[in-house]
């Protein structure tokens, strides 16, 4: 990623990723399993990855990275994992940006203010360090390699991934770079999946052997109304079981509860879209994660 200033719109595009699920208010998941959250390091090719390993208290489960937004490993995506763990699934929430600082980077998303010069250009060093050319790649396996050593990790089942925003491009790389342990990806209000450049995310598609899931933001949309479109034609070319769907009502980042407001004070988050996206997701792994 060149060196420049990020806007807002340049922010949806370049996020290159998309997110999924709905948050959880704290406290949501002991309603079903109690889940235990630890701090974790993980051996990397590029150096030592910190990261939340979150998962039910007795068991063993399949398996989800989740790849946080541009504003990494922090306490609401720290929330998504316990929501999901209490599921039933051992879940891998790494700090992407490792490689250049320790989680968390930012504590919520809630105060960053696009407008702000100075904060942008504190996104740019961070997503370039995990969107370098075979980083997300050479992590997927570290993680995953990981993952299958944990006692918590029922290795017969297929690992799921979920990403928001510049995570839903790493979901795309992960199952591609895992093809054979991946069963089931998901990424939500995420842009830059299907681009003109040579690496554009949706040419991985041939890799692929999971099931896949795109949520789409209606300002994503707006903005590449053909993105969609070019991801369909390649998940069908490659006979990758794909759903990809447009929420009409919401907007880029709408499943994560402590993004900042819209321009209009409006909220970002969505939690009616954002709870219809946790149901899409637990579908997703209840038939991909076999």
């Amino acid at each position: 990623m060149e060196d420049h200033e990020i806007t807002r719109r340049d922010f949806v595009s370049m996020t290159v990723g998309a997110g999924i699920a709905a948050a959880a208010t704290p406290g949501e998941a002991s309603a079903q399993q109690r889940v235990v959250e630890t701090n974790v390091e993980i051996k990397t090719a590029d150096g030592t990855c910190d990261a939340a390993f979150i998962h039910p208290a007795t068991g063993s489960f399949p398996a989800v990275i989740i790849w946080p937004d541009a504003f990494g490993l922090r306490p609401s995506m720290r929330d998504l994992a316990k929501r999901l763990a209490a599921e039933g699934y051992a879940v891998l929430v790494p700090n992407p940006f490792y490689r250049v600082a320790k989680s968390p980077v930012f504590e919520s998303a809630s105060n960053f203010n696009f407008g702000d010069t100075t904060q942008r250009a504190k996104l740019t060093p961070l997503m370039g360090s995990i969107n370098a050319a075979g980083a997300a790649e050479r992590d997927a396996a570290a993680f995953i390699a990981w993952l299958d050593t944990q006692k918590q990790v029922d290795r017969t089942k297929k690992v799921g991934t979920q990403g928001y925003c510049m995570g839903g491009a790493l979901v795309m790389r992960t199952a591609a770079a895992v093809p054979n342990r991946v069963g089931a990806g998901a990424s939500f209000h995420g842009g830059g999946l299907a681009t003109t450049n040579a690496n554009s995310p949706h040419l991985l598609a041939p890799k692929i052997k999971a099931r896949m899931y795109i949520g789409i933001a209606a300002n994503d949309d707006m903005q590449d109304p053909e993105a969609k479109t070019k991801l369909k034609t390649a998940f069908e070319a490659a006979k990758v079981p794909a759903e990809i769907e447009v929420y009409s009502q919401s907007q880029h980042g709408w499943c994560v509860p402590d993004m900042p407001n819209q321009a209009n004070g409006q909220p970002i988050y969505n939690k009616v879209d954002a709870d219809r996206a946790w149901a899409k997701l637990l579908a997703l792994y209840k038939a991909g994660l076999v």
